[in-house]
C-alpha cells in the first residue's frame, strides 16, 4: 500500500512539474496570431483580443484573456464581444508549441444579431464579373470547437425593420464530436412590454452538413409566458419535435411536434419555405384546447354577462407617434391549416369533434369547413377571411342544428333569459375576429328556428290572464299552469347591421298561445324594442262569447327599454273595449229587428254606425 501511495505521489509530482516547466517554457501570447489568422480564414470573421494572454492551471490547463470581441466582415459593430474569454487546451499538442482548442468559455457576453453586425460588402468593393451573387464569408462559417459554453451573457436580436428583442440571461452549452453531433442546452429570459418569457432547451443537432442542411432533435423545450394582459397565472408548457432546415431551398419542416400550453395540448407537423414570400403548411390535432384558459376568461354562474377577463392588468400605453395602419401580417403568408380537436372549450361552451381547413394566397384564405358539435346539436361555419386589412374581414355562412341558446347567448355577452335548442341559416360580414366587433361592425341576415324556447321572468300566457282578471269579472284564467305550457316553438327572420337586429318576422306558439311580432335590439346600447300580438288560445272559463273573443283576439304587448330594466305595455283594455262594443252593437240590431217600425230606429242604427 505504500508502495502504491508514493508511486501516485510520484507521478502527481511529475506532472506538477512539467506542467509548471509546460506554462513557464510556452508562451500564450505566442499563439495570438495563430488564432486570429484561423478564425478569418475559416470563417471571414475579424477576432480581437485586449490585453496579455496568460495561462490558468487549475482545475483545466486554460488560457485566459481579457476584452475580447469577434466581428463580421464589413460590419459596423461586433456579433460577439465579452470582457473575459476563457479557452481550455489540450495538454498534448503543447508539447510540439501547437495550439488545440477543445472548449471556449464566454462569461458577460453581448450577441448581437442587428442590422449592424451583419457581414456586408465595402461600398468601393467592385462588381462581380460573373454577375453571381457575393459570396460573403459569413457563408463559409463552419463550427469545429468541441465545446462552447456562454454563461450570464446577452443576446440582441433585430430585424432590419422592427424593434430591438433583448434576450437576458443567456446560458448556453454546445458540445459536438468529430461526426459534428452536437447536443444544445440553452436557457434564458426575454422582457418586453412588461412580459416575461422563461424558456429552456434540450436538443440533439446534426451540424454534418451546415449551412447547406441541418437538423435538430429539440428533446424538451420549457418556457414560462408571464405578465401584462395575459392570464393571471400565465402561459406555460412544453414542447418536443424533429427540426429540419434546408438553406438551399429555404425550407423547413417540423416533424412529431407536441406543444402543450397550461392544460391544452396539441400534435401534428408542419412544413414550409421562407422565402421574399413565406408558405407554411399546418396539419395539426388537439385532444383538449381551453380558450378560456389561454385567453384567462372566467366563467361565473350567474345568468347574468358573466364573461370576464382574468388577466394581469393592461398592457402599457407608449406615448410614440401612431404609424400608419398595417395589413395583418398574415396577408403575407401563403399556405394551408388543417386542424382537428377532439373537445374544444370557448367562452364557457364545450364543443366536441371540431373540424377546421383553411388555405388561401395572397391573404385571402377559404375557409372551407368550419364544423363540430356541440351538446344534441351541430354546426358549419364556412367562408373566406381577408387579411389584407388592418382588421381581418371575415364573410361566414353559419348553418346551426339544435344548438343550446342560453351558453350561446353568455358566450356573445347577451343576457342569458331566453333558453331552448336554436336552428338558423344565415350569412354574416365583417371586420375584426372577437366578440366586440361582431356585436358592433358585422352585418348579414338569418332565419331561425328555436324549439322548446322559455323566456325566463316573462310568461306571456300570466300575464294576459291576470291583465283580463283585472280589468273584467267575466272571465279567468286556470289556478295553476300546466308544466310545460309555457315552453314555445318560435321562427323569424332578422337581420344585423352594426349591433342592431331588426326583427322583421317573429312568430311563436305553444300549447296555449301563439303570438307574432316585430322590432329591434341594440346590442350596442343594450335596448330593446319589440311589439307583439299575443293570443291565449287556451284556459279561459267564464262568460262564453267573451272566451272566444279573447282566444281569437291578438293582445298588443310591447316590450322596450334597456335590458337590465324592461318595460311592459300590455293593452287588454281595448281588446275588452271591443268585446263591449261588439255586444252593444249586437244588442242594439237585435232591438232593431224587433221594432222596425219604431221611430227611434233610427237613432238606433245611427248608434250602431257611431260604435
Amino acid at each position: 500500500m505504500k508502495r502504491f501511495i508514493t508511486t501516485l505521489a510520484i507521478l502527481l509530482v511529475v506532472v506538477v512539474a512539467g506542467m509548471t516547466a509546460l506554462v513557464l517554457l510556452v508562451n500564450p501570447n505566442d499563439f495570438r496570431a495563430y488564432m486570429v489568422q484561423q478564425v478569418e480564414q475559416r470563417s471571414g470573421y475579424r477576432l480581437a483580443l485586449d490585453g496579455n494572454l496568460r495561462w490558468h492551471v487549475w482545475p483545466q490547463l486554460s488560457i485566459l484573456s481579457g476584452q475580447m470581441s469577434l466581428t463580421a466582415p464589413g460590419a459596423q459593430q461586433p456579433v460577439v464581444s465579452a470582457s473575459n474569454m476563457r479557452l481550455d487546451v489540450k495538454l498534448l499538442p503543447l508539447l510540439s508549441h501547437q495550439l488545440a482548442v477543445k472548449q471556449v468559455l464566454l462569461d458577460g457576453a453581448v450577441v448581437r444579431l442587428t442590422p449592424g453586425s451583419t457581414a456586408r460588402q465595402p461600398d468601393n468593393a467592385p462588381p462581380d464579373p460573373t454577375n453571381a451573387a457575393p459570396s460573403l464569408p459569413a457563408q463559409r462559417w463552419t463550427f469545429d470547437i468541441d465545446n462552447l459554453r456562454v454563461s450570464n451573457s446577452l443576446l440582441i436580436w433585430q430585424q432590419s425593420v422592427g424593434k430591438e428583442l433583448n434576450v437576458r440571461d443567456l446560458n448556453l452549452q454546445l458540445t459536438q464530436n468529430r461526426q459534428r453531433q452536437a447536443h444544445l442546452e440553452l436557457s434564458s429570459r426575454i422582457s418586453r412590454d412588461q412580459r416575461e418569457l422563461l424558456m429552456n432547451l434540450n436538443a440533439d443537432v446534426n451540424l454534418s452538413r451546415y449551412p447547406q442542411h441541418l437538423s435538430a432533435q429539440i428533446q424538451q423545450l420549457d418556457y414560462q409566458l408571464s405578465g401584462a394582459d395575459l392570464p393571471k397565472e400565465g402561459l406555460k408548457g412544453q414542447a418536443k419535435m424533429q427540426a429540419d432546415w434546408s438553406s438551399n431551398q429555404a425550407a423547413f419542416s417540423l416533424k412529431n411536434l407536441s406543444l402543450s400550453a397550461n392544460d391544452s395540448e396539441m400534435t401534428g407537423s408542419a412544413s414550409g419555405t421562407l422565402g421574399l414570400r413565406p408558405e407554411v403548411n399546418l396539419d395539426l390535432h388537439s385532444t383538449m384546447l381551453n380558450m378560456d384558459s389561454l385567453l384567462g376568461l372566467q366563467i361565473s354562474g350567474s345568468d347574468d354577462l358573466s364573461l370576464q377577463a382574468q388577466r394581469s392588468g393592461p398592457a402599457p400605453v407608449i406615448a410614440v407617434a401612431q404609424p400608419e395602419e398595417q395589413p395583418s401580417v398574415l396577408s403575407g403568408i401563403d399556405g394551408q391549416l388543417s386542424l382537428s380537436v377532439d373537445k374544444l372549450r370557448w367562452r364557457g361552451m364545450d364543443f366536441d369533434r371540431l373540424m377546421m381547413k383553411l388555405s388561401g394566397r395572397d391573404g385571402q384564405f377559404a375557409l372551407s369547413t368550419l364544423r363540430g358539435d356541440i351538446g344534441n346539436g351541430n354546426f358549419s361555419l364556412p367562408g373566406a377571411l381577408d387579411f389584407r386589412h388592418p382588421q381581418t374581414r371575415l364573410t361566414l355562412q353559419p348553418v346551426l342544428q339544435n344548438i343550446a341558446i342560453a351558453p350561446l347567448m353568455k358566450a356573445f355577452e347577451l343576457p342569458a333569459t331566453l333558453s331552448g335548442d336554436l336552428s338558423l341559416t344565415g350569412n354574416f360580414s365583417g371586420a375584426g375576429l372577437n366578440v366586440p366587433a361582431f356585436k358592433q361592425v358585422w352585418h348579414g341576415d338569418a332565419a331561425l328556428n328555436l324549439s322548446n324556447a322559455n323566456i325566463a321572468g316573462l310568461n306571456l300566457q300570466r300575464m294576459i290572464q291576470r291583465a283580463v282578471e283585472n280589468s273584467s269579472a267575466r272571465v279567468h284564467g286556470p289556478a295553476k299552469q300546466a308544466p310545460g305550457s309555457d315552453m314555445q316553438q318560435i321562427t323569424g327572420k332578422f337581420t344585423l347591421n352594426n349591433g342592431l337586429v331588426n326583427f322583421a318576422e317573429l312568430n311563436g306558439q305553444s300549447s296555449m298561445l301563439n303570438y307574432h311580432g316585430q322590432g329591434s335590439v341594440n346590442m350596442v346600447s343594450q335596448q330593446a324594442d319589440i311589439l307583439f300580438g299575443v293570443t291565449v288560445t287556451q284556459g279561459w272559463q267564464g262568460d262564453d262569447e267573451l272566451v272566444q273573443r279573447l282566444k281569437q283576439t291578438p293582445v298588443p304587448l310591447r316590450i322596450y327599454g334597456p335590458w337590465s330594466g324592461l318595460n311592459y305595455g300590455l293593452q287588454v283594455d281595448s281588446v275588452l273595449r271591443q268585446q263591449l262594443q261588439d255586444e252593444a252593437r249586437k244588442r242594439l240590431k237585435q232591438w232593431s229587428d224587433r221594432n222596425t217600425d219604431s221611430s227611434r230606429n233610427g237613432s238606433v242604427q245611427k248608434l250602431m254606425k257611431d260604435l
